[in-house]
């Protein structure tokens, strides 16, 4: 039962990291393509305007995730860490670099220093989830295997179902983002922005689908026992999933920025949970349980138990940040009050 429960809770962190770091790391590939300085002024302006508060805050799922699955399930943490060191490293190096560049692109008045340090924070964003999708990759797909670097250091995570969670992690961010940030510029008044956003949101929703759909033959090929699981205890999440994306174009066709925020965000949820029940009770398949692999009672008890007293600080100041920053800004508030 406290196993279970952990896993769980260190789920939630995972889907909160995918909804809000996600949506950061598809921002930094609409910089990319936001073109020269005049035509990318603006998109860029905006992104910087809404990832700028947030955008540290939200690696605290990550570090919440790596730590429950260290304290509550350490031979799997063993295992992946030692396994998959290679596409973990070059995570952590993107995280840094994008974090870096973040900071020195603002600060930067030469343009040559903007355009690098521009360039870096793109490409970290691109190819940070990739890394960390072809690491679920091998994971679901069966790769990593008990103990210390069992698994193949190359293999494990160079194959096609790494690769097409590494493909679907990136659409998924590009995705997220421009929905979240059509609903930004809405909320300040540039409609012509939202579209621009929301266009973007259109097109790489029915990239992701398609490549989705795409994937299903990829599972079952080469991850039978997960494309069985998807297929049989996890359908009822996939068809969720399936459902509100379509219900998610849809709004955004209709130009629905506000509600279709809640379906995306709602359908990447429903994929993740679809992953952790077509692979469950599994933390390593084909052999590795959640009960097995599971700490002693003692110390899950106090690790839950510390969890709920540091969410009793810890989320309602996420949501104050959050919140305060998705408020209209003060000068659009009082255009609209002149304009009354």
């Amino acid at each position: 039962m406290l196993a279970d429960t952990t896993l769980a809770v260190m789920w939630v962190g995972l889907t909160c990291y995918a909804l809000f770091a996600g949506a950061d790391f598809g921002a930094g590939l609409w910089d990319l393509l936001a073109g020269g300085i005049a035509r990318g002024r603006a998109p860029r302006r905006l992104i910087e305007h809404s990832i700028g508060p947030v955008w540290e805050a939200n690696h605290v799922w990550l570090i919440f995730v790596v730590v429950l699955l260290w304290t509550g399930f350490s031979p799997v943490f063993a295992a992946v860490m030692s396994t998959l060191y290679i596409p973990l490293t070059l995570t952590a190096i993107g995280i840094i670099a994008r974090g870096a560049a973040f900071a020195f692109r603002k600060a930067s008045t030469e343009v040559w220093q903007q355009r690098l340090f521009g360039g870096c924070f793109a490409l970290s964003s691109v190819v940070t989830p990739y890394f960390l999708g072809s690491v679920a990759g091998a994971v679901a797909s069966g790769r990593v295997p008990p103990g210390l670097a069992k698994g193949n250091l190359i293999t494990s995570w160079l194959n096609p179902t790494s690769a097409l969670g590494g493909v679907l992690a990136v659409l998924t961010c590009a995705y997220l983002a421009a929905v979240y940030l059509s609903g930004d510029a809405a909320r300040s008044g540039d409609a012509r922005l939202s579209a621009y956003f929301r266009h973007r949101a259109l097109i790489t929703g029915v990239v992701t689908g398609v490549v989705a759909l795409a994937g299903i033959a990829v599972l079952h090929a080469d991850a039978p026992q997960l494309f069985h699981g998807l297929t049989h205890r996890a359908l009822p999440l996939v068809l969720v999933s399936a459902v509100l994306g379509a219900v998610s174009l849809g709004l955004l066709l209709r130009a629905e920025v506000t509600y279709v925020r809640v379906t995306a965000a709602t359908a990447v949820a429903a994929v993740l949970w679809s992953w952790g029940a077509a692979q469950y009770p599994f933390m390593l398949p084909p052999s590795v349980t959640v009960g097995a692999s599971a700490s002693e009672p003692s110390v899950l008890g106090t690790s839950l138990a510390a969890l709920a007293v540091g969410a009793v600080l810890l989320i309602p100041s996420l949501l104050w940040l959050y919140g305060l920053f998705q408020r209209r800004p003060a000068a659009a508030r009082a255009e609209d009050r002149r304009d009354s």
